[in-house]
């Protein structure tokens, strides 16, 4: 048995980034994911002239303003972030300035209009309904919205994150919702920075107020970043990988992908405070519906060829607007590899096959690339056009792997 120690979640460090820097007080958040997303956000942040200090790497501490960005102009650049992309222009229209966001070619490919709409809707003047644009801020005014978060769970967020900053609170009333826990992560911290929010079905009410540091918080290993260990375990008989850190209790929907596995064949011990998956002879193919933990879904298309039987994963539409269309990148690279695959609207379906060596395009997409490196635990000769490009969310991503193979190179198989 191996223990991995997963870096931490981007979605609650990018998350505890925006409540501390709305927050009264001060705020030292531990083991957050140092990655370039998260230290793109922190950036940002630093340009609207919140104090943020990150170094020592496991330990950044920021100083919140309750009355908003210090500066009344600033160019704001989260390069390919998504989430410092959709969270970080609320804050800056509950403030008083003018604000020029931009973001890498990758990240202005992706979608944001409904999010601009709404800030619009509660006061915020903003150019353009893409990136680039200029917002210029004078506070939220509060109200009712209505919201289709049906592509991304990130708009949602971003009005949840905004809605104690309004003078009035926001009342968001939801007609889709896709990858839905991750909300669950947004309701539990922002509860956990003194927030009054209730759900009740499709509606959200939050309460004005703003936020009141509650002085330190331990970030969660992130659960998408577990996948690919626990899936290296589930491809390999008799191995096993424990995350620890990461159990029951987490909010993070993707350790549901500890489950998926189970249903393959693989044997899960979930407790209360770690996650541990044992590789079976062979996995079993599955019919899954992924859509509210999508972001695994290259982790298992990428392994399926692996499986007695087929392998189809459905309801996943959205990841064809991610960093990449992920269902034909995925395609791609199971085609380049000899493995019999097709795709649908929001579906991939993989056949059983054994793949050849062949060089995969990651289309710069670290979840790709993540992805298809566990397989290359199977299947030697698999290459990377870009193994470089999970430093968005991981950097050391493959020296983590190396060492996990290692240890099992001197261990005898359980």
């Amino acid at each position: 048995m191996a223990d991995v120690v997963v870096p931490g979640s981007k979605s609650e460090t990018n998350r505890l980034l925006f409540l501390a820097a709305a927050a009264d007080g001060r705020t030292v958040l531990h083991r957050p994911l140092v990655a370039d997303d998260t230290e793109a956000c922190a950036r940002a942040l630093a340009a609207l002239g919140y104090d943020i200090d990150i170094t020592p790497a496991d330990r950044w501490t920021v100083t919140g303003r309750p009355e908003g960005p210090a500066t009344t102009e600033a160019s704001i650049d989260t390069r390919d972030g998504a989430t410092g992309a959709r969270f970080l222009p609320g804050l800056a229209a509950a403030g008083h300035g003018i604000f020029h966001f931009t973001a890498s070619e990758q990240m202005r490919r992706r979608p944001i209009t409904p999010l601009l709409q709404a800030l619009r809707t509660l006061g915020a003047d903003i150019d353009r309904d893409t990136l680039p644009y200029t917002l210029r801020a004078d506070g939220l005014s509060g109200g009712r919205l209505v919201v289709d978060a049906g592509v991304s769970s990130q708009y949602l967020t971003a009005l949840l994150l905004a809605g104690p900053l309004t003078r009035t609170g926001l009342t968001l009333h939801v007609t889709q919702l896709v990858s839905a826990p991750y909300i669950d992560i947004t309701l539990k911290l922002m509860r956990l920075f003194g927030a009054r929010v209730e759900r009740t079905g499709d509606v959200f009410r939050v309460e004005p107020g703003g936020y009141t540091s509650p002085g330190e918080v331990t970030v969660e290993p992130d659960a998408s970043t577990a996948s690919y260990f626990l899936a290296a375990a589930a491809i390999s008989p008799g191995r096993s990988v424990t995350v620890p850190g990461l159990g029951s209790d987490s909010a993070q929907g993707d350790l549901g992908f500890a489950r998926v596995l189970a249903d393959m064949g693989a044997t899960v011990d979930l407790k209360l405070d770690s996650v541990t998956v044992t590789g079976p002879d062979r996995l079993r193919g599955v019919t899954v519906d992924l859509h509210h933990l999508s972001d695994t879904m290259p982790t298992l298309a990428a392994i399926a060829p692996l499986a007695t039987g087929p392998v189809r994963i459905t309801n996943v539409a959205n990841t064809r607007v991610k960093e990449c269309d992920r269902l034909e990148a995925c395609a791609a690279g199971l085609w380049a590899l000899g493995v019999p695959v097709a795709t649908g609207k929001d579906w991939i379906e993989i056949q059983p096959a054994q793949p050849n060596a062949a060089r995969v395009a990651t289309w710069r997409d670290h979840r790709i690339a993540m992805a298809f490196s566990v397989l290359g635990l199977r299947v030697p000769g698999i290459e990377l056009d870009d193994p470089g490009c999970v430093i968005k969310t991981c950097p050391g991503f493959h020296g983590l792997l190396a060492e996990l193979t290692a240890r099992w190179e001197k261990e005898p198989v359980s």
